[in-house]
């Protein structure tokens, strides 16, 4: 994300339990204007949006998702999640990268240390952003199946990992 900056209007996005208040927007390479959340896991694009710069297909029938065709013959494709979620998934896309600003934070920790908590926090969003005393429980009494996760993973996402 380039060129990061105040927005002059806020976005309310509401998501499983949680209420997100963006602020901010920023230039993200290829899409223009976005809206930018810091300490998100994900960017949101607006397929109304994408449409308008980009030539966007969709066939059902085949199931590959929304493709975004760029101007400079490349092809981007959003596939669905298991919740009907559709999403591109940018590991070793070399068009994208995307940059934490957290070595102040990451210097407490060993490598390990850290990419559990990150791990930690991963999951936690993915089970629907329970409270962390409720997600210490679960993973305490074992209720997450094949959880690798444990209480001092967690811990170290609450000092703002």
């Amino acid at each position: 994300m380039e060129n990061k900056c105040y927005a002059k209007r806020v976005l309310t996005l509401h998501c499983n339990a949680v209420k997100a208040i963006l602020t901010k927007k920023g230039d993200l390479k290829g899409h223009g204007t976005v809206w930018y959340q810091p300490e998100g896991i994900a960017n949101i694009l607006s397929l109304n949006n994408i449409q308008k710069k980009y030539k966007v297909t969709y066939d059902s029938s085949v199931n590959t998702g929304f493709i975004v065709h760029k101007t400079d013959g490349t092809n981007h494709v959003f596939t669905h999640s298991k919740k009907g979620l559709f999403f591109s998934d940018v590991n070793g896309d070399t068009d994208h990268v995307l940059v934490n600003t957290v070595d102040k934070n990451m210097s407490k920790y060993t490598v390990k240390q850290y990419s559990d908590a990150i791990k930690a926090q991963l999951v936690q969003n993915i089970i629907g952003r329970h409270s962390t005393d409720d997600y210490i429980n679960y993973v305490q009494r074992d209720l997450i199946l094949n959880c690798p996760i444990i209480k001092a993973n967690i811990l170290r996402t609450e000092a703002q990992i």
